[in-house]
């Protein structure tokens, strides 16, 4: 044995999302790029704003004595001082820099909340269809992910909730907008979900958490809204990156924002920036940080990604595939017109369409496609998905 049995069994699970992102490589080595759909990976392809190329080349040019030195686990003052000033009205709370700790991107926040906070087998509630990656977190933590039912159209479901609350729930984490379905939960069912969470956890005598895990929250359409989840209950966290508003997902960069009404809130917050370091992250990139403050409010054109998600909805909707529109994120959740979701992916696969089955994220009989493409590649997928839908019928 040369790995870990316990890695050695992760392996053979992997993640659908990295399957068919490898196997577009290989399809794209024999047909070229231009003749391979992948919808299999929500990379963004929009350039990062301007004024990030700004921003970066101005901080890359300070040389002041100690500035790739090490700075607090949290990151450096100036900064969480900035975040926390333009994220204070958006998420309805009197955050001050001390309610930030600056991240390696939102993979990086969550696993400090959950190595904060996670008893050994305590449970980390969430919706499904979900990030397949959640439970990998949640284990590395000595957790476990339990998941609940959402309803037809992937908002959340209350009664689910209260059903799967138990005395070992620690976390409930959301994810809004969503991926995979870019559902967005509305301020009543985050209301009432804060509701619910308070009385569970005065019923059990131990906080449960709601965790919102935010990197798609300003990738949103048709002038919908993000209800802030730090406005519906006290004892809850935001875990983020800028990813997807700034296109920026190889730089590891994002923050965690700690509600400062939260019960224990100094102890959860010392235990953050422990927990940032011994996981070792130790701190958020020194150069990435100091390019943020320059990028409060900055963000990717929106507006493309509409227009990318409204073709693909016309090129769906022309093919008879089922689906409900997304409001927000990058990715549409269709219907699988087989049962079998995966045997319908492998259809797609045969016209070069790669998609994720809905399998991958605890949702059998649904397909997820990532619209973050060029808009000729959408465009030109048109005659592959009618071909697939012409054979289900001949």
């Amino acid at each position: 044995m040369t790995i870990s049995v316990k890695i050695e069994q992760t392996l053979s699970k992997a993640s659908w999302i990295r399957k068919m992102f490898e196997e577009g490589a290989r399809l794209k080595s024999i047909h070229g790029n231009e003749n391979v759909f992948d919808f299999s990976i929500g990379n963004p392809n929009l350039a990062p704003p301007k004024e990030f190329q700004e921003a970066l080349e101005k901080v890359a040019a300070q040389n002041e004595p100690g500035i790739h030195g090490y700075m607090p686990n949290t990151g450096y003052p100036f900064v969480r001082k900035a975040i926390a000033g333009n994220i204070k009205e958006d998420q309805a709370a009197d955050l001050t820099a001390d309610d930030i700790v600056i991240t390696c991107g939102a993979a990086g926040a969550l696993n400090v909340i959950f190595k904060a906070v996670l008893n050994p087998n305590e449970e980390v509630l969430v919706p499904r269809p979900f990030f397949v990656e959640y439970t990998f977190y949640a284990d590395n933590h000595g957790g476990v992910l339990k998941t609940v039912p959402v309803k037809k159209d992937f908002t959340l479901d209350i009664d689910a909730i209260e059903n799967a609350i138990n005395d070992k729930t620690r976390i409930m984490l959301i994810n809004s907008p969503n991926n995979p379905t870019g559902q967005i939960y509305s301020k009543e069912s985050l209301k009432a979900l804060g509701q619910l969470l308070d009385k569970k956890s005065r019923e059990y005598g131990s906080i449960i958490y709601l965790v919102s895990d935010e990197p798609y929250r300003k990738i949103i359409f048709d002038d919908v809204f993000v209800p802030p989840v730090l406005a519906c209950y006290k004892n809850s966290i935001i875990a983020t990156s800028h990813s997807k508003d700034l296109s920026l997902p190889g730089e590891r960069i994002g923050y965690i924002a700690v509600n400062p009404e939260s019960e224990y809130r100094e102890k959860l917050l010392q235990a953050m920036a422990l927990t940032n370091r011994i996981l070792g992250f130790v701190s958020a990139p020194a150069l990435m940080q100091r390019v943020l403050p320059f990028l409060q409010g900055a963000s990717v054109d929106v507006n493309a990604y509409k227009r990318k998600r409204d073709l693909l909805c016309d090129v769906l909707a022309s093919a008879g595939i089922n689906f409900v529109t997304p409001p927000g994120a990058l990715y549409l959740f269709p219907e699988s017109p087989l049962k079998d979701d995966v045997k319908f992916v492998q259809a797609l696969q045969e016209e070069l369409i790669l998609a994720v089955p809905g399998t991958g994220f605890g949702a059998p009989g649904y397909f997820r496609l990532a619209f973050c493409v060029e808009d000729d590649t959408i465009k030109k997928s048109m005659p592959a998905f009618k071909r697939v839908m012409d054979k289900l019928k001949g």
